[in-house]
Parts: C-alpha cells; structure tokens; sequence
C-alpha cells in the first residue's frame, strides 16, 4: 500500500498543469500554464475590465493616459523597454496600434521572458471573446462571464425602453467620429451597436470600414447628400475626436444639415461608445436619452 501511495504522489509530481491558450488580435498563439500575476496594462480598457473583474493589486502600472488607478506607476510603450522590466512585470497587455508602430518593444520585451498580448476587439461580436480572453490570462474566467451576463441583462431592459418607440419615429442619426476628417464608425462597429440599441436609425449604413477598425470612411459631401434624413447628428468627443458643438454647427455647409437647423446636435463620451467595457451599457442608455428625452424608465 505505501508503494501505490508513493507511486501514485510521484504520477501527481510529474504531470503538467494543463496549459490554456488565446489568439491575440495579432493572430498569435499565446500559450501560458498559469495566470498571470503582475501586469502592465497599456490600455484602458484593459485596465477597466481587468479591475471589473476583481483585479487590482495585479495591475502593478498603467499608461500615462490612464488615470483609474491613483498612485500606480504610469508608463508609456514610447519609454525605454527597461523602464517597463524594471517594474518585473510577468504581462504586458497592448493593442495592435502599439504593436505595429512599436515591433522592437514587443521583442525586447518577450526577449527578458515577459509576455506580450495585443488585444482589442474591432466588432461587437468580438467584445465576449475578448473578456473571456483576459479572464483566461488572469485566471478569472468566473468573473469574465459574470460580466457577459450583466451586459445581456442591462442590455434587455434597454431594449424594453426602445421597443416601446414605433419604428415610425425612430430617429434617423449620423454618428461622427473624427470631425476633421469626415468620418463616421464602420457599420460593425461597437458605436453603431450602441447607436442602434439605443434605437437609432444609422444614416451611414454605407460607409466603407478603414482597415480592421471601428472607424470609417464617409466625407462631406456624402453627410451633405443626406442632410434631410439626419434628425440628429451625434459625434464622440475625447482624444480621438477634440470637437464642440459648436465646431459642427459652424462647419461651412452643414447648415443644410436637418439636425443643425433643428439644433439636434449632441456629444458623448468616446469612453461610453468606443471602448470595449461594460461601460457601453451606459453608452446606450445616454444616447437613447438624447434621442428620446421624454421616453426613458
């Protein structure tokens, strides 16, 4: 009996822990038999849905554009790769634009044994795999579907509210996202998901996709050959697209345009449309305050 329990703690010794895997939004394979426990998140929303997982005192730095957790080191993929290994960091999640513009940090970095995940999602039907992803990484996949679940939920009551609009007066929108070059959000994007379940009718179902992006080619003249169909123009305000009200009503031509006669012109946060977090529920539930004032619970 005691050469079965030796031989049996010896078999338990010796087997690996079953390794878990992803693809990154770059198409790498990532391969890892533990959860990692000292991360650099140089994205927001990674860092937003990392601590709505439960996450914090794993989050050891930030980018220096993130500003959810006070008194954490904040980094950029600019500095020197060593300013980052000095923080011993076992993770570095990043997103294909840091990827591309900055090849020599990923490779210093996976040359001193961290590993390196690009990750953003480029449609709504890719936000769920993209948190299970990062619950995988974090060994919190319980709290990742945790939050597939409450976005469903949230997004149930929403639609409660949009259902009781007749389709007759839904309001026809066009959805701005770089005011100084003409470009609105590709018709798979999470904005337009936000628009559409917030009730919206999107006039710009015909714009072209710019790369694997959420944003999308459509130009004045285009806006300008529907400006009797939009009731409202609706534009992102943040980093990505610096604008004012103000900016649209003067913008030589958009006179024409329905909602700037009507003074139907609104901003919201880019946080709320643009990033991949739970916080898109709050987006829809703004933008469906803006479009029907009077009809929200």
């Amino acid at each position: 009996m005691k050469l079965l329990l030796s031989l049996f703690c010896c078999l338990l010794y010796v087997v690996p822990v079953a390794a878990a895997s992803i693809t990154d939004s770059d198409g790498r394979v990532i391969v890892f038999d533990h959860p990692f426990t000292r991360i650099i998140s140089l994205y927001p929303a990674h860092t937003r849905n990392l601590l709505d997982m439960g996450l914090d005192r794993e989050i050891i730095a930030v980018g220096r554009s993130d500003h959810q957790l006070g008194g954490r080191p904040r980094v950029s993929f600019r500095d020197d790769p060593e300013r980052l290994l000095a923080l011993e960091p076992d993770l570095v999640l990043i997103r294909p634009m840091i990827s591309r513009a900055y090849p020599q940090l990923v490779r210093r970095l996976e040359a001193s044994g961290v590993q390196v995940v690009s990750l953003q999602p480029s449609s709504m039907d890719q936000l769920f795999p993209y948190w299970e992803d990062l619950g995988r990484l974090t060994g919190h996949e319980k709290e990742a579907r945790a939050m597939i679940g409450r976005f469903g939920r949230e997004l149930a009551r929403v639609k409660q509210l949009v259902d009781r609009i007749p389709q007759a007066d839904r309001k026809h929108v066009y959805f701005e996202s770089m005011h100084r070059r003409m470009k609105t959000f590709a018709p798979s994007s999470m904005a337009i998901f936000v628009l559409t379940s917030a009730g919206g009718i999107n006039v710009a179902t015909d714009a072209r996709q710019v790369r694997n992006t959420n944003i999308a080619n459509y130009g004045k003249e285009r806006i300008l050959a529907k400006a009797n169909e939009i009731d409202v123009f609706l534009a992102q305000k943040g980093r990505m697209n610096p604008v004012t009200v103000e900016m649209i009503r003067n913008e030589p031509g958009f006179q024409v345009i329905k909602a700037v006669r009507d003074g139907q012109v609104f901003l919201v946060d880019e946080k709320l449309v643009s990033r991949p977090t739970l916080g898109l529920i709050k987006g829809i539930r703004t933008v469906f305050d803006i479009l029907y004032p009077q009809k929200g619970a």
